[in-house]
C-alpha cells in the first residue's frame, strides 16, 4: 500500500453514529471507560480493604491472647512454717482456721532494717483476700513501710491483746490495705490486712494469736 493510499484513508464508522468519531467525542469515550473502570475497582479495593483488615485483627487476637493462667495452687503453710522455724527463737505464726479458708503465698524474707518477715496470704470464704506479715524485732520505720504509711483510725481489745486499726476502706486506690490492724506479742509485730470482711479479720486475728500463744506454751518447760 503507498503512502497516499494510507493518508486517504477514513476513520472508521461508529454504528450508534452513523459516521466516524471526531476527536472531541473519542476522547469522551475513552474518559468514560476509565472512569467506569475506575468505579468498578472501588468495591473490588474495598473488599480486599476488609479482608486485609480481618486478617490483621486475627493475627493480633492471636498473638495477644492467651489460655486462661493456671489456678494458683494451695500452700502448705503450716509445713513451711515448720520448716523454716528452727531458724527464729520467736514463734512463727500459723494459725489454723476454718473450712473456707486457704492459702496461696507462704514466705520468710528480710525486709528494711534487716527485720526478719512472716508473710501468709489468704483468700477468705467470701473469696476476699488477708494477710499475716509477723515482722520480728520489729521497729516502727518497720511498720510503717509494711503498712504503706497508712495512719491509724482507732483501736479494738481483741483476743487479749490491744490492736491499732487502720481503716481507709473509703479512700480511694486503698487495694490490700483497705484495712489493717497491728499489734505486739513478744518480740514480733503483728500485721493483718487485706479486703477480707470484719468478721474474718477478727477470725484470722483470733487464730493468729492463738497460735502463737499455743506453741509457746507448749515449748515451755
Amino acid at each position: 500500500m503507498s503512502r497516499s493510499e494510507g493518508s486517504n484513508r477514513q476513520a472508521p464508522i461508529v454504528a450508534e453514529l452513523g459516521r466516524p468519531e471526531t476527536p472531541e467525542e473519542t476522547a469522551a469515550r475513552k474518559a468514560a471507560s476509565s472512569q467506569r473502570y475506575r468505579d468498578s475497582k472501588t468495591p473490588i479495593n474495598l473488599v480486599v480493604a476488609l479482608v486485609a483488615s480481618l486478617a490483621i485483627v486475627l493475627v493480633t487476637v492471636m498473638i495477644v491472647v492467651r489460655p486462661d493462667a493456671p489456678a494458683v495452687e494451695p500452700t502448705d503453710y503450716q509445713a513451711v512454717a515448720a520448716q523454716v522455724q528452727p531458724d527464729f527463737e520467736e514463734t512463727l505464726a500459723a494459725p489454723v482456721l476454718p473450712e473456707g479458708w486457704w492459702a496461696n503465698a507462704a514466705r520468710i524474707s528480710r525486709g528494711g532494717d534487716g527485720v526478719s518477715e512472716w508473710y501468709i496470704g489468704f483468700v477468705t470464704p467470701t473469696q476476699n483476700f488477708a494477710a499475716v506479715t509477723q515482722g520480728i524485732d520489729a521497729n516502727p520505720t518497720w511498720l510503717q513501710a509494711t503498712l504503706e504509711g497508712a495512719l491509724a483510725t482507732g483501736t479494738t481489745s481483741l483476743a487479749g491483746h490491744t490492736w491499732d486499726i487502720y481503716d481507709h476502706r473509703n479512700d480511694e486506690d486503698a487495694g490490700n490495705f483497705a484495712f489493717a490492724m497491728t499489734t505486739v506479742v513478744g518480740a514480733s509485730t503483728v500485721v493483718i490486712h487485706g479486703t477480707a470482711t470484719e468478721d474474718e479479720f477478727e477470725t484470722l486475728a483470733r487464730a493468729t494469736i492463738a497460735a502463737v500463744q499455743e506453741t509457746a506454751t507448749e515449748e515451755s518447760p
